[in-house]
């Protein structure tokens, strides 16, 4: 297989996660099946089968490429900024649009981690993850180097993070008619730095 061979299978890999993704939002995931998934980009069941095993392989790529996506998302604005404050901020900004922009994938993730299951029929709600979520441990070390540099007063990174992810994740699922995102975002960005400064 040449170097095209492996950029045209990236590309059809990517273009079927975007279909479930775009199948997921439509009919959640108990209705979503290969072949809807298939018929949305106009290709065979066969294809898909031929990039991923079934559907439970199909839904862990797509939940994995779902995270990185927002992942790079955030990161890339952050990494950008210089004091930790700004990071803070970047950080809100950036989580808060990502909802707003991408809500779509926020929905297919949901009813991903809500519906899939395990091999051992375990809810992806309910397993234990090795790894640290990334943007937790960024978030984690934007408010801890805050603290030691002095930008914050003496707060607990743990709790301040825990209310920063719940105003960003209380606002998935709302659609611009009931939330003003922009509103939102300033106001959470004022509370959040009423507790750190």
């Amino acid at each position: 297989m040449n170097s095209r061979d492996y950029i045209e299978t990236d590309e059809r890999k990517k273009q079927i996660i975007n279909s479930a993704i775009s199948v997921l939002t439509e009919i959640g995931y108990v209705k979503t099946t290969l072949s809807k998934i298939a018929q949305n980009i106009n290709i065979s069941t066969g294809l898909i089968s031929y990039h991923f095993s079934g559907k439970e392989d199909l839904m862990q790529n797509t939940l994995r490429y779902l995270v990185l996506e927002e992942r790079a998302f955030i990161q890339e604005r952050v990494e950008k900024e210089k004091s930790n404050m700004n990071k803070l901020i970047t950080y809100i900004k950036a989580s808060l649009t990502y909802q707003a922009t991408y809500r779509d994938n926020n929905i297919a993730l949901l009813e991903i981690v809500f519906n899939a299951r395990t091999p051992e029929n375990i809810p992806y709600y309910l397993v234990d993850i090795d790894e640290k979520d990334a943007l937790d441990d960024l978030l984690d070390e934007i408010l801890r180097n805050g603290v030691l540099a002095k930008e914050f007063v003496d707060i607990d990174p743990k709790v301040i993070a825990v209310i920063v992810r719940g105003a960003i994740s209380g606002s998935i699922l709302k659609t611009n008619d009931e939330l003003n995102f922009e509103a939102y975002t300033e106001k959470v960005i004022k509370s959040v730095k009423r507790l750190v400064i």
